[in-house]
């Protein structure tokens, strides 16, 4: 009988945060390959003792395939686990290959990215009606190239909701590739380090002064960086320049009749 690897989001950190699926699979399964620096160590009360656990951190993508494939091939449950959800930076895509080419079949499991985590603690609606419609997701380039058209000025031109990972050792570039592609410097930050779990750490500023904010208080990784204009802190008490049509006692729609003049069905 053959077997089945699953690429399952484990969440931001907060152990609770994986779905019920995943939870599930983590019991069902007889080989766990986890990204220990990352994932909680907690997930794992929910493994078989019987499983086998293997830490992904000083493995390359050589060594994970050699665990991953005779392992489904022989019949058993494997979990690949990531962080977050594995189809933000999860470096899913070369493990799916590899498995596609051994014949070994797969299934991705969704779970909650750190973006949501982050939003969730700041207390942010990263889509803000007549504010922010759209929210980019991406990084500074670093070691890793980024695509020309991608660069962060140029994404920076849209001056919209901007999530930006992998960057918070590179914080000054950020702030100074943000304005000059058009983000004026009192455009809201915060930055949330280790988004849910017990240390977690949320910085608050603008363009003009997160990079000192960040320095001062000794962030450099696992942290994201959301910009623009949705992250203004008054918001949740002064109030957004408009309210969603959605509510709108006078917006009708194919569950509810509007109950104003203009009313419509």
């Amino acid at each position: 009988m053959a077997g089945k690897v699953y690429f399952v989001g484990a969440g931001p950190g907060d152990p609770e945060l994986i779905t019920v699926k995943g939870q599930r699979l983590l019991g069902a399964a007889d080989l766990v390959v986890w990204t220990d620096s990352l994932v909680s160590p907690e997930l794992l009360q929910w493994v078989r003792a019987d499983a086998r656990v293997l830490g992904s951190s000083a493995m390359d993508l050589n060594a994970i395939m050699a665990e991953l494939i005779p392992a489904a091939q022989a019949g058993q449950t494997v979990v690949r686990l990531h962080t977050g959800d594995p189809a933000m930076y999860g470096a899913i895509l070369e493990q799916m290959v590899r498995l596609n080419a051994a014949g070994v079949s797969y299934e991705v499991v969704p779970g909650v990215s750190s973006v949501f985590a982050a939003a969730a603690a700041l207390g942010a609606e990263l889509t803000v009606p007549e504010l922010a419609q759209t929210v980019i997701l991406t990084r500074l380039e670093g070691r890793t190239p980024v695509p020309e058209l991608e660069q962060l000025r140029l994404l920076a031109a849209h001056r919209t909701t901007l999530v930006l990972y992998l960057s918070a050792g590179m914080m000054q570039r950020v702030a100074a590739e943000l304005q000059v592609g058009g983000y004026p410097p009192d455009t809201p930050v915060a930055v949330v380090r280790r988004a849910s779990w017990p240390d977690q750490q949320v910085l608050r500023g603008t363009l003009a002064d997160i990079a000192a904010t960040a320095a001062a208080a000794g962030i450099r990784n696992h942290a994201l960086i959301l910009v623009g204009p949705a992250l203004d802190p008054t918001l949740p008490t002064a109030g957004p320049p408009g309210n969603s049509r959605l509510y709108d006692r006078d917006f009708a729609h194919g569950r509810r009749r509007a109950a104003g003049p203009n009313r419509e069905g």
